[in-house]
């Protein structure tokens, strides 16, 4: 019974959605709820798929949703990528374990994978929330960054701290890992690995929010802060990556970061042309020499990260075999055989082709690499207008490939499945309305307006 409070966000969403708007719900509650709460945590109904508390607070927004006629929604050929992916998981873990076991994945591919996408498409552009959504995002992993230093230091937990007497018997398999002899801050996303991605999006996101000039100078809460408020929640979402102690995630940051330089340059093309040379330049000689690393074998490793690597590339020696006797659906979420000393996959492709096949892999990667290469090609067609660094196609396309880098060293699970297809759904309606960079910095305008007294505007 005590695991019925995973219901209570869904009551406060519906309410509010009733009251106010379904925005309004979608932004203040499920938002919060989605990057504030732990997503392994469950209400058991015998019978029934087991929502989680954002699951159970996205139901109470989509009911809202519906019944308000679907506002700002657009079809778009994307969403057919989203449905597809959706419906093949579905369809490979039904086949595999039957209706009674697939059950809460399906669940999870509509409230943690489509409707989020379809939420944050209708809900966000449309109704000029920009920079409202990026402000709670930003806001909320701010305060999950200064909570995840008890972690570091205590090596406990406190989401599970005060959750677990609510859910007994879940979320034991979350437990907090160790390097450098510190304990890696997971927070709410249950694994450091996860949370080392939210914590770049969370980041590259407050850049964007501060390069908008979107913030302002005090914050009414604490007007005795020094410096402005942009560059503390800057430095927090920095520390709440580097205390996750990722190092993929480190990795796939500074990747991200090359893509948001373009941005921030006036002469995109040429620094694009630059970065795409430097790829090729630098990265097939890194690529082989990575190679050569990783492939010794874990018993003839030098030190621990070399180890690692050659785990890595063990795992697809040992797996893509296997998953090539299940090609078109896969083996199903548990059912695919394990190889013995190499039981943890650390790769999302490997995992998502060893589960669901190839088909569901394709509808991955159509939404992955297809939207980071449109969101390039929609901002390098855009003449730079703002301030350098306010280009919302390069910042979401660093996060992208971001996502890109990160989910080869981990599967893409917990929080980091919805905000996935939150950033999508926004990305799609963005480019789709084709609204311009400078469209929702009401704010900034102003702001960038007191502190320029002569400004110029060049229309084409």
């Amino acid at each position: 019974m005590l695991s019925y409070i995973a219901l209570l966000p869904g009551i406060a969403a519906f309410l509010i959605a009733t009251r106010h708007d379904v925005q309004y719900a979608f932004l203040r509650v499920y938002l919060p709820v989605l990057l504030l709460l732990p997503d392994y945590y469950r209400c058991i109904f015998p019978g029934l798929p087991d929502p989680t508390f954002n699951q159970a607070a996205c139901v109470a927004v989509a009911a809202s949703f519906a019944m308000n006629g679907f506002p700002g929604y657009r079809f778009s050929l994307n969403d057919l990528w989203v449905f597809g992916y959706a419906l093949c998981v579905s369809i490979s873990e039904y086949r595999a374990s039957g209706y009674s076991d697939a059950q809460n994945l399906m669940f999870a591919m509509l409230f943690s994978g489509v409707v989020p996408y379809l939420l944050a498409k209708s809900l966000i552009e449309p109704f000029g929330n920009r920079f409202l959504f990026a402000k709670i995002c930003v806001l909320s992993m701010a305060a999950v960054s200064i909570l995840n230093l008890v972690e570091l230091r205590l090596g406990m937990n406190p989401w599970r701290f005060v959750f677990d007497r609510f859910f007994p018997g879940q979320g034991l398999e979350w437990v907090t890992t160790f390097r450098f002899g510190l304990a890696r801050a997971g927070g709410p996303y249950a694994h450091a690995l996860l949370a080392g991605i939210m914590m770049i999006v969370a980041f590259r996101l407050q850049r964007w929010l501060q390069w908008s000039g979107a913030w302002p100078d005090k914050f009414g809460l604490l007007p005795w802060l020094p410096y402005k408020p942009a560059l503390w929640l800057s430095l927090t979402t920095a520390g709440g990556l580097f205390i996750t102690l990722a190092k993929g995630s480190w990795l796939a940051s500074f990747i991200g970061a090359g893509l948001v330089a373009v941005g921030r340059s006036k002469y995109r093309r040429a620094a694009m042309a630059t970065i795409l040379g430097g790829m090729i330049i630098v990265g097939i000689p890194a690529l082989i020499a990575f190679l050569d690393y990783a492939s010794v074998g874990r018993e003839n490793a030098k030190d621990e990260n070399q180890e690692t690597a050659a785990y890595r590339y063990e795992l697809i020696e040992h797996y893509v075999d296997i998953a090539n006797q299940q090609p078109l659906w896969g083996w199903g979420l548990t059912k695919w055989p394990k190889v013995p000393g190499a039981e943890s996959i650390d790769n999302h492709y490997l995992l998502l082709l060893l589960m669901h096949g190839y088909l569901a892999s394709v509808f991955f990667l159509l939404l992955l690499l297809g939207t980071l290469v449109r969101l390039l090609i929609h901002g390098l067609r855009q003449p730079p207008t703002g301030p350098p660094g306010s280009s919302l196609s390069f910042t979401l396309a660093g996060i992208y490939l971001a996502y890109f880098v990160a989910i080869a060293t981990v599967f893409m699970g917990q929080q980091t499945m919805p905000m996935f297809f939150m950033l999508t759904g926004w990305a799609e309606s963005y480019m789709q309305r084709r609204s311009p960079e400078w469209s929702d910095a009401g704010e900034a305008e102003r702001r960038l307006g007191a502190a320029v007294p002569f400004r110029f505007r060049r229309v084409l």
